[in-house]
């Protein structure tokens, strides 16, 4: 049978492609190694986080699963950062790592147009530098329109321990030993990424009194636009906070030689992630510092496992031991899996066009770790995109490309394409210059139109968005409409939050820019209601309009030299004076806009000037 799609690897990345394509009407098959691995978390049993938590929205508002489904299999929820400004807030939610994937596969096998094989890609049907299909380890092919890998980190998969190198996945399993190696003679540049994670402890032999609590917020929260809540937030499973003791850095500084990484093995060559570094590096690289955070994290409700976030390590498991037992409240803890290191091989994402689609094989996609990621949410995010760039391209429509001051997402994939990776890349809200405009409450306005434009927002909820935009509009004109006078009553009220008393009248609008009064406590004032959502999103329009505006303008600065194209057969080593640092550059990437190559590192000013000049004059002078 031929398909459409074929989706390879059924991790974060891999379902949301599948579950894109198959809701777009096109006949999708996923092909895995392990069913039961499918929505797999085999590292954190976390979904969000600083910049993530705004990334699972946004999937959210685009039509994809991965918020819903965290919705379903949170023991625990909080909003990050809820004491700082609206621009750093993001959700993060522990996830049950049993439920999780059971609601997603469950998800997967309801869907239409959607078949999932369990198997092994060794390589790819390539016709014409146009790719016709996969085939399997056993050598069977199956033919499709375009391919999506999302192999995550299982091309030749080394898990590294101390001295001793395992071909084999996260859980044991079997790699794929050969798709790289294909990908490497198809002209694709492969480069050898490593990440970790922690031991896994049994709960009943933590002394937790020697521990500090850490409780989920004491309010409904979701990722899903949906607002639909399926835990009791009453009722949330805590987790715990503990430090590394000056005994635990000895134990680490005295074994260095024993770490994979610092001399265990002679022949690693993956380079690890910068922002969530093992414990080892940690005490090499903050040697200032005296002690490191742990987060003690329950996996599930259904078993005992006790992750140890901030705790990633490739050291011997008799230095484990050691290690473990110097944490206070762990001195007789009993290790149920020990940490590791995994090696794997990636390809150079500038490799890629900014909808994911490979320059060097038409019709082929990639996402997740295979393009230099780490995250559950990033890979989410660029599987989801691929999934909808491949259907548009079936459907001859223009590929969704989301702009950097549109979304998180569309910050994640510029970066890959027109930067690349050197380590494992982790979204930041430092990465976004547009970030007060990239919120968490504020990513279904962001996107859901695009969402239903492309056909993964059905009519129920784009009615249900349409009102939520209204309500938005009808709030915001109360509030201008509503004028306080300066009366006994309103003045003592003033006085009671420490704001000026009126002599003259003032709107709600005007009163509620002043820094100390928040919309809660006006809210009596309105002769409508509005739930929690609507006064959120309001009070930070009106508290932050003066900085909203200015980076509304500097986006559309950026978006305006986005909007400036670079025609596909622009010959670089024609324009005079050119540096040859950018020039070498913007051969490699072939930037398509004046946007996307100002962003090049080593493409400076100067050179977009005379780029710009060359195309005026090469391209339109006809029409002058």
């Amino acid at each position: 049978m031929k398909y459409e799609v074929i989706v390879v690897g059924g991790g974060h990345a891999g379902c949301e492609a599948a579950l894109a394509a198959a809701r777009k009407n096109h006949q999708t098959l996923l092909i895995t190694g392990n069913i039961k691995n499918i929505a797999d978390m085999p590292c954190n049993p976390s979904i969000g986080g600083s910049a993530k938590g705004i990334v699972v929205r946004e999937i959210d508002a685009l039509g994809g699963e991965m918020g819903k489904n965290a919705d379903k299999s949170l023991i625990q929820i909080k909003m990050l950062n809820s004491a700082k400004g609206p621009a750093v807030r993001s959700l993060r939610a522990q996830a049950d790592k049993k439920i999780y994937p059971q609601e997603m596969l469950k998800t997967l096998n309801m869907q239409d147009n959607l078949e999932i094989k369990e198997n092994i890609v060794e390589d790819l049907i390539i016709e014409n530098n146009k790719v016709k299909g996969v085939i399997l380890e056993n050598n069977k092919k199956i033919y499709s329109n375009c391919v999506i890998l999302t192999t995550g980190t299982y091309l030749k998969a080394d898990i590294l321990v101390g001295d001793t190198r395992r071909r084999e996945g996260p859980h044991g399993e079997k790699p794929s030993n050969h798709l790289s190696d294909k990908l490497k003679e198809y002209g694709f540049t492969i480069k050898r990424l490593k990440t970790g994670t922690p031991q896994r402890i049994d709960k009943k032999t933590i002394d937790f009194s020697k521990t500090s609590i850490e409780q989920g917020d004491n309010k409904y929260l979701s990722f899903s636009f949906d607002n639909k809540y399926y835990y009791d937030k009453d009722k949330q499973t805590p987790c715990h906070l503990i430090y590394t003791t000056p005994e635990t850095h000895k134990i680490i500084k005295d074994n260095l030689n024993k770490s994979s990484m610092y001399g265990g093995l002679n022949d690693i060559k993956g380079i690890g992630p910068r922002y969530c570094p093992s414990i080892e590096d940690k005490i090499v690289r903050f040697a200032d510092k005296e002690r490191h955070q742990l987060f003690l994290e329950p996996e599930s409700l259904y078993y005992d496992d006790i992750y140890i976030q901030g705790f990633s390590t490739s050291m011997p498991k008799e230095i484990q031991d050691k290690m473990v037992h110097s944490l206070p409240g762990l001195e007789n803890a009993k290790i149920l899996k020990y940490g590791y290191a995994i090696e794997y091989d990636a390809i150079d994402s500038k490799q890629l066009k900014q909808s994911l689609e490979t320059k060097i094989i038409s019709n082929l996609y990639t996402a997740g770790q295979i393009n230099g990621t780490s995250g559950y949410e990033e890979a989410a995010a660029q599987g989801l995109i691929a999934g909808i760039n491949a259907s548009l391209k079936l459907e001859n429509k223009e590929p969704l490309v989301l702009k950097r001051s549109e979304a998180y997402i569309g910050v994640l994939i510029d970066d890959l394409v027109t930067k690349g990776v050197i380590d494992p890349y982790r979204l930041l809200t430092s990465r976004a210059e547009y970030r007060l405009l990239l919120r968490s409450d504020n990513a279904d306005i962001r996107l859901t139109n695009y969402g239903y434009q492309v056909g993964l927002i059905n009519e129920q909820r784009y009615k249900s968005f349409e009102q939520k935009c209204a309500k938005v509009s009808e709030l915001t004109q109360e509030l201008k409409n509503i004028k306080l006078t300066p009366t006994k009553e309103i003045n003592e009220f003033l006085n009671s939050q420490n704001s000026s008393t009126l002599k003259d009248g003032i709107t709600l609008y005007n009163l509620l820019k002043r820094p100390e009064i928040i919309i809660n406590n006006i809210k009596k004032y309105l002769k409508n209601q509005y739930n929690d959502e609507i006064l959120e999103q309001v009070e930070i329009n009106i508290k932050y309009a003066g900085y909203i505006e200015k980076a509304l303008k500097e986006a559309n600065k950026m978006n305006n030299l986005d909007n400036k194209k670079i025609p596909d057969d622009i010959n670089y080593d024609k324009i005079h004076n050119l540096a040859s640092e950018a020039k070498q550059k913007l051969k490699e990437i072939k930037p398509t806009s004046i946007g996307q190559a100002s962003r090049i590192s080593g493409v400076n000013p100067v050179d977009i000037s005379l780029i710009m000049v060359y195309i005026k004059k090469e391209y339109f002078h006809e029409s002058k």
